[in-house]
């Protein structure tokens, strides 16, 4: 049970207010906030044991990797990796996506095809498209329908021999629609493809299996999940991240350099060249703690209790329509007001302290499927209230009445 009172006053930058009115974050999916521990982690690092990592025999250098290294060991159990060295430690979901995107340049051939859903953050779109460009690629659309899910039967149809890849989120970002993902790796690996989820969306609500998935390749960012932005993972099964080359070049990712061959380190330094966020993984570590301590069985059931809350109180203002009314779906509610533009409403309950993303949220695709410009999204965290939904609720009132 989330203890509400406790958890806000872990959070030092709900106590702020914005423009002269007590702050209601709700672009939870954009970002975050995070707790004071996660915050004192990062000076911790900086006052204490600043120094670069696995290249030291000094002192310094050895807590900082030890730190470092107990933050991927944290991450394998979180998210139930076989080996340690399957947690690749990136920037974020784009940089992970982009790794493996990439690394299938000389894996495919003209004519393959790849399979991605309408769902999709442009960031699970775009190095798909990118890599078709490169290899001659073949790109297919899982379509979606009118309540925001993906349409299975469809891409039951899309699957062939010649699929070699499927990408699909786990949650939307632009609608809170949980995928069957499942379901989705379980088709795919039936005709040989494999499947990288991205996790951004989901990683915040719920803790996947990664084993019980059975999944290839999963991605995830630190700043979904109370840590700090500039961070992130991506997990892939140990014969896959053997055979993709290596991303970028340069100091940790070598076993031997000579002028005339360089040979690559093991995994996972093979992905991991260069001097990485270490303040930041090592408050990844530390993000990932103190939600297993919350329990994300009580984050979700508490979650879910806000956005029905929420769902009834919003249909309560005349005109106002949800898109993406899924079933299965995260604390995630995306709307509109009659034909009043989303920026204008997000413009006005922004001066009165209300904090909520406008626009297409990097899901224009979804956007074009249902003929609008973009949608007000409000997201909601464990540290959220019901009072904070009345006061959306007061503020879109306001805002209808001085934009009709």
């Amino acid at each position: 049970m989330i203890d509400i009172k406790k958890v806000r006053a872990d959070f030092p930058i709900l106590n702020q207010k914005v423009n002269g009115k007590p702050l209601v974050y709700l672009d939870n999916a954009a970002t975050n906030q995070k707790p004071q521990v996660v915050i004192d982690s990062i000076v911790n690092y900086y006052s204490t044991f600043n120094a670069n990592i696995h290249r030291g025999v000094h002192t310094l250098s050895q807590l900082a990797t030890n730190a470092y290294e107990e933050a991927r060991i944290k991450l394998q159990h979180h998210f139930n990796a076989k080996k340690s060295y399957e947690i690749i430690l990136t920037a974020g979901t784009t940089h992970s996506i982009n790794i493996v995107a990439t690394g299938f340049t000389s894996l495919l051939n003209e004519g393959d095809e790849i399979i991605v859903s309408a769902l999709e953050h442009h960031s699970n779109i775009v190095p798909w498209q990118m890599l078709c460009e490169r290899t001659g690629a073949i790109l297919k659309v899982i379509p979606m329908n009118l309540e925001g899910e993906l349409v299975m039967s469809e891409y039951d149809k899309l699957l062939s021999i010649k699929t070699k890849l499927v990408f699909v989120n786990h949650v939307s970002n632009a609608l809170g629609t949980i995928n069957p993902i499942k379901e989705i790796i379980d088709k795919a690996h039936n005709i040989g493809a494999a499947v990288l989820i991205d996790g951004a969306q989901s990683c915040p609500h719920i803790k996947p299996d990664l084993q019980a998935l059975d999944v290839d390749f999963y991605v995830a960012s630190a700043h979904k999940i109370c840590g700090p932005t500039g961070v992130g993972i991506l997990y892939g099964k140990e014969e896959w991240l053997n055979k993709l080359p290596p991303y970028q070049g340069g100091g940790e990712m070598i076993k031997k350099v000579t002028f005339e061959k360089t040979t690559y380190a093991d995994l996972p330094h093979k992905f991991e060249a260069g001097t990485p966020n270490i303040a930041g993984v090592i408050a990844f570590g530390v993000a990932i703690d103190y939600m297993n301590e919350l329990g994300f069985d009580n984050i979700a059931s508490y979650e879910n209790e806000l956005l029905q809350y929420a769902t009834k109180k919003l249909l309560q203002i005349e005109g106002l329509k949800i898109y993406g009314t899924s079933q299965h779906k995260t604390a995630v509610i995306s709307f509109n007001i009659g034909e009043i533009h989303p920026y204008d409403i997000g413009t006005i309950i922004d001066k009165l302290g209300i904090a909520v993303r406008t626009g297409h949220h990097c899901a224009q695709p979804i956007m074009d499927f249902y003929k609008i410009p973009g949608t007000i999204r409000a997201s909601f965290s464990f540290y959220n209230t019901f009072e904070e939904i009345d006061l959306l609720y007061d503020a879109l009132v306001k805002a209808k009445s001085m934009l009709c």
